[in-house]
C-alpha cells in the first residue's frame, strides 16, 4: 500500500511539471495495460500485444473481516469447518494478443492466455503443502464496434462484444497429503469449462493534456460444463485518467470494481468439506481496486511505435462471501505494436 500511496502522491506534481500536448496517437491515447478492449483501430490496421500479469493473495476474509487458519480448519479437539486452510496463492498469466481491423467501425480481438497458479495449504494438523496448475487457459474471442464519435474526436464510445472459449482444463491434478493425484478445486483449475459471454460498452475521452475512460464488462458464463457446475456471472466497471507528461509518456490512475457470483452446482469428486476453495458456496464476493501506471511509446529509432506499460494496483474494499482468500496486489506488464 505504502508505494501505491506513494504515486498517487506524486501525480498531481507530475501533471503540472509538463506542458506538452497530449493526442490520440500519444502514449495517453491507450488505456491502462490491464484495460482490455479499450481502443479500436482504422480499417487494416493491426496490433500485436504482450502482457505479463502476476496476481498475489495472502491470508482469508469472511465478509469484510480477516479468519485465521485455525478459525477455518479448527484444531483435532475443537474441529472447524474444513480439514485444510489456504492460506497464500500466486497466479500468473502470460496474455497474447492480436487485434486487427478490417474496417473503420469493427475491430476484431484475440486473446491467448498461458496460466500458472501455485497455492499454499495447512492441514488441521499443521502439515503444510502447496498445489500447482500450469497451461493454456481459455481464449477470449471479441468484436470491438463503434457505436460513436464526437465531431472533435474528443469523445467516443464502442461496443466490446466477447466470447470465451473453453479451451483451458477442467480437470487439473496434483499431490495433496489426502491422496496423490488429487483432483483440484475450482480456482485452480485453468478454464470454465464454459462458453462465456463477455458483453462491455467502452467509453474513452481526450483533450490537450488528459485522457480519462469508463469501461463496463461481464462474464456470463451460458451453462453448465462437463463436469456439473457453472462459475457465478462476474461484474466489472473500470475508470481511469491518464495524463501525459510527454507525447511519448503518461502516468494513469485507476479505480475498478468487481463483483462475482458464487459457483452454481457442484463436483462429484469434490468434497465441500475438505478445504474452501473446494467449496461452491465460498466463492462469491466484491472487490475495489485502486491502480497506478505508466505507458511509454517509443518515437524513434529501431523500436519506433512500440508500447511499453506497467500498472500496478492494490484493493481498497473487499468483501467476500468466504472464508475466500483475500487479494493483496496485481502488477501488469505489458508490449503493445500497431502497424
Amino acid at each position: 500500500m505504502k508505494i501505491l500511496l506513494a504515486g498517487l502522491a506524486l501525480v498531481p506534481g507530475l501533471a503540472l511539471a509538463h506542458g506538452g500536448p497530449a493526442t490520440a496517437s500519444g502514449a495517453s491515447s491507450h488505456a491502462p495495460i490491464s484495460v482490455m478492449g479499450d481502443h479500436t483501430h482504422k480499417q487494416g490496421e493491426w496490433m500485436l500485444s504482450y502482457r505479463y500479469m502476476q496476481m498475489n493473495m495472502d491470508g482469508n476474509l469472511d465478509g469484510s473481516d480477516g479468519i485465521s487458519t485455525r478459525q477455518i480448519t479448527g484444531t483435532m479437539m475443537a474441529p472447524g469447518k474444513y480439514m485444510v486452510a489456504p492460506e497464500k496463492m500466486t497466479m500468473t498469466m502470460h496474455m497474447l494478443g492480436a487485434m486487427y481491423a478490417p474496417s473503420d467501425d469493427l475491430t476484431l480481438m484475440v486473446m491467448l492466455p498461458w496460466v500458472s497458479t501455485e497455492m499454499d495449504h495447512v492441514t488441521r494438523m499443521g502439515a503444510a503443502f502447496t498445489t500447482e496448475t500450469e497451461g493454456v487457459g481459455d481464449v477470449k474471442i471479441s468484436g470491438l464496434v463503434n457505436v460513436y464519435q464526437s465531431p472533435d474526436g474528443g469523445h467516443k464510445v464502442h461496443l466490446n462484444l466477447g466470447l470465451s472459449v473453453p479451451t483451458g482444463s477442467i480437470d487439473e491434478r496434483d499431490d495433496t497429503p489426502a491422496m496423490a493425484n488429487a483432483k483440484l478445486p475450482y480456482s485452480m483449475q485453468l478454464g470454465s469449462g464454459s462458453v462465456d459471454l463477455m458483453p462491455g460498452v467502452t467509453y474513452r475521452g481526450f483533450d490537450n493534456h488528459y485522457s480519462w475512460g469508463l469501461q463496463a464488462r461481464a462474464t456470463l458464463p451460458t451453462g453448465e460444463n462437463d463436469n456439473d457446475y457453472q462459475l457465478g456471472n462476474r461484474y466489472g466497471v473500470t475508470g481511469w485518467m491518464a495524463r501525459s507528461l510527454s507525447h511519448a509518456l503518461s502516468v494513469s490512475l485507476g479505480l475498478q470494481y468487481q463483483y462475482w457470483n458464487e459457483i452454481d452446482g457442484a463436483r462429484a469428486d469434490l468434497n465441500p468439506m475438505m478445504v474452501p476453495t473446494a467449496d461452491p458456496n465460498a466463492y462469491g464476493g466484491q472487490r475495489g481496486d485502486l491502480s497506478v501506471g505508466l505507458n511509454y511509446l517509443f518515437e524513434k529509432g529501431a523500436l519506433k511505435g512500440h508500447r511499453l506499460a506497467l500498472e500496478y494496483s492494490q484493493p481498497v474494499y473487499q468483501r467476500l462471501d468466504g472464508p475466500q482468500m483475500e487479494a493483496e496486489s496485481t502488477l501488469t506488464l505489458g508490449w503493445q505494436y500497431a502497424f
